[in-house]
């Protein structure tokens, strides 16, 4: 949209570049992860020289999501942008031509301006002083070096954001921007700017089924079975936008973890075909954005996953989620469980050991080595993100204590400890690798990483880059390792049936297909059933509804065998995937020889209800659906008649609840949508109340059963949130 004063582009999903030359104005509407690389390959962000001096165009303004989570992502995420602003932009660089006295402004409401402003510094400094990381169980004379080094790469001094950002509140009613150019909300995440007569409107609003999208493409791949191995899914920077940000996986014993969660790795993990409740945990090496991102993206599991730090980069990464989410530090665990590691001794996790190892870095950091042990004893993989040069690291001896300069030693001999793979950063600059450094050594394989772009010929001499999706294996699998995952999934969805059919079953033909590859069409009768064993199968719904997404140990078309009906959808592979064939006739006759038919339809019947929700129906494992379908009791509602909420949430099934805060209604809960209550010092003064419009029928779930589901938690607290910035409209009070 274009007038004579306003320019608005769509730059992705959610995100639009508004411009007003005649004001030297460039607005970024919205900023989740990975903008920057969006700006770049629109051509916002270009390379620019004046005076001898090369640097970037760029936004000067950030205009906020009013609300930060958007269908289960991070909807601000200004770190990036703001630091393309301040160095790639020069605008804080002394001496540079377009340093300007002019600050990065960032602006949206109270809340969301606030928790920028206190994201923001935890990312640019993590711990902000001896006490915190003292509290974290450093000794204080560690502490003490640790915040020395602190302030060498902070130049001196920790800033306050105020020093480098101008923060704007946008109150009711118009307000500047700058001198001639005015914003006003129109509605929750919608704007109107106004120039000379001009005016324009901005929605941040996400669509129910629209996503926050990756810059680049990434092409599937099918992981090799493996004890142990490292699958490569991120080689570049922040800043490089073809490729996702530097992150490995290691399987091992056929569980999975990540390394670090970098901007779309969710987009990662199903280019992959595996599904977030796949993954066993994560290592987490620092809370830099290109490492921190995709935290939100985990949460998207039916089951907390394992938060493997030190104490130290823990309490960081706790303090910016934090401060990004506003919500209380101790909430961090209802959403990963916290496993915390010694730095610099062997954690062993279940036969796979890891070594976190001190590295020097603006916030709290930490190298991690991983080994596990086979015929001719330990194999073993590097992971070096983020790392800083040699040469930096002699900087550190000087005003240094004995125990720094002896620090700084420690953390030259370990970049330089050989192992069978070592993947390093090599971004370069004041705060990340050179390639130079490890050009003596040892390891058997040196893969480099972490920089925008392909790698030099003299880096090319040293190590070798990799691409996305490829695997290193450390150590081969054995044979029978799928036998016993079969039987796993088996159990879980035939309880209590005997060994022995289980055994049949297990001895089915399995086989590989495609991406692609049709499993059922809607209104055909299955001619087998499936148990998903591998990869990701979606369920193509109505178009006004979004794909549903099956897990592994997943069973396909189980419902319509055991009541020879048609299928309702089409089911597609969205991945390779790996699939135990099972025909009818061999499932009916398990159902039948273990007197299994009337509690198998009973469950069935409400796990294909959970599986039509929007909030049970897409990424819940088969095994999770499983549990709940047996366990959650109907309850029946009078016309009038008020939903109890204190144990337990409901899902509607039929019928109709209104949604009221003290006399008003403010919602309806439908068919298929759920009726919770959580504490807030809103609902204390207004409480809201799920009242039955007619005679309503719903499912009862224990609370806690859903407290343990961390995507449906979250879910469900966006839904919350949205009823109480509702209700706040009708009180006008603050939102909580």
């Amino acid at each position: 949209m274009e007038g004579r004063l306003l320019k608005k582009t769509r730059v992705s999903s959610g995100v639009f570049w508004v411009e007003i030359p005649e004001h030297d104005l460039r607005i970024l509407c919205g900023c989740p992860a990975d903008t920057v690389k969006h700006l770049m390959q629109r051509g916002f962000i270009n390379t620019l020289e004046e005076g001898g001096v090369t640097f970037e165009s760029g936004p000067n303004a950030i205009l906020l999501s009013d609300v930060s989570v958007q269908n289960g992502e991070f909807a601000n995420l200004s770190e990036f942008p703001v630091l393309q602003m301040l160095y790639r932009q020069g605008m804080i660089i002394q001496g540079h031509p377009n340093n300007k006295g002019q600050k990065p402004l960032i602006m949206g409401t109270a809340e969301q301006v606030a928790a920028q402003r206190e994201y923001i510094y935890r990312g640019n400094y993590g711990l902000i002083s001896e006490e915190e990381m003292i509290a974290a169980g450093l000794a204080p004379e560690t502490a003490a070096e640790y915040m020395r080094i602190k302030k060498i790469f902070a130049f001196g001094t920790i800033r306050s954001p105020e020093e480098l950002i101008d923060f704007r509140v946008i109150p009711t009613g118009p307000a500047p921007i700058v001198e001639g150019v005015e914003i006003e909300r129109v509605n929750t995440n919608s704007y109107r700017i106004s120039c000379g007569g001009e005016s324009l409107e901005v929605s941040l609003n996400l669509g129910s089924s629209d996503q926050y999208t990756p810059p680049y493409l990434l092409s599937p791949h099918k992981i090799k079975p493996a004890y142990f191995s490292v699958v490569h899914t991120g080689e570049g920077d922040g800043w490089d936008p073809s490729r996702p940000c530097m992150a490995s996986i290691i399987t091992f014993q056929r569980d999975i973890y990540l390394i670090d969660a970098g901007p779309g790795v969710l987009h990662s993990l199903n280019a992959l075909g595996i599904s977030v409740n796949e993954i066993a945990g994560i290592f987490h090496t620092h809370a830099h954005d290109d490492h921190f991102a995709g935290l939100t993206s985990l949460v998207r599991a039916d089951h907390r996953l394992r938060y493997y730090a030190t104490p130290l980069v823990r309490a960081s990464v706790t303090k910016k989620l934090a401060a990004l989410m506003s919500f209380p530090e101790e909430d961090f665990s209802n959403y990963f469980d916290p496993c915390d590691l010694k730095e610099g001794e062997w954690n062993s996790i279940g036969g796979l050991e890891v070594r976190p190892v001190f590295s020097p870095h603006p916030v709290e950091t930490t190298v991690m080595f991983f080994r596990a042990l086979w015929e001719e004893g330990y194999r073993s993989y590097a992971h070096f993100a983020d790392i800083c040069s040699m040469k930096r690291l002699e900087t550190f001896h000087e005003g240094a204590s004995p125990e720094g300069t002896a620090l700084a030693e420690r953390v030259r001999r370990e970049y330089l400890t050989p192992v069978n793979v070592k993947k390093l950063d090599i971004g370069g600059g004041l705060i990340h690798g050179e390639a130079e450094d490890f050009r003596d050594d040892l390891s058997e394989r040196l893969v480099l990483a972490h920089k925008t772009g392909p790698l030099t010929d003299r880096e090319k001499e040293i190590g070798t880059d990799t691409s996305f999706g490829m695997q290193d294996i450390l150590i081969p699998a054995s044979e029978n390792a799928d036998e016993r995952r079969i039987r796993k999934h088996l159990r879980h969805n035939f309880p209590g049936a005997c060994e022995h059919d289980l055994a049949m079953l297990a001895n089915c033909p399995a086989r590989t297909l495609s991406i692609g590859s049709i499993l059922y069409r809607k209104e055909n009768h299955p001619e087998q059933i499936y148990l998903l064993l591998d990869g990701l199968v979606e369920i193509l719904g109505p178009e006004d509804q979004p794909n549903n997404i099956l897990t592994p140990g997943s069973m396909i078309g189980e419902i319509n065998c055991l009541t020879n009906t048609c299928l309702e959808q089409t089911y597609r592979a969205a991945s390779f995937i790996y699939v135990l064939e099972i025909r009818p006739a061999m499932y009916l006759h398990v159902i039948e020889q273990n007197n299994l038919r009337h509690s198998i339809r009973n469950y069935l019947e409400r796990k294909q209800f959970l599986m039509r929700t929007d909030l049970l129906g897409d990424r819940i494992s088969g095994v999770t659906l499983n549990e709940i379908a047996r366990t959650m009791e109907e309850v029946q509602l009078s016309r009038g008649e008020t939903a109890c909420l204190d144990q337990a949430m409901l899902l509607v099934a039929a019928g109709e609840l209104e949604v009221r805060c003290g006399d008003r209604t403010i919602d309806r809960v439908m068919p298929g949508g759920p009726a919770i209550s959580f504490a807030s010092p809103l609902t204390e003064k207004h409480p809201l109340k799920y009242v039955a419009v007619g005679d309503v029928v719903a499912y009862g779930i224990p609370r806690q059963t859903i407290d343990a589901i961390p995507i449906a938690r979250w879910k469900l607290l966006e839904r919350f949130n949205r009823l109480c910035r509702n209700c706040c409209t009708l009180f006008q009070e603050d939102s909580p």
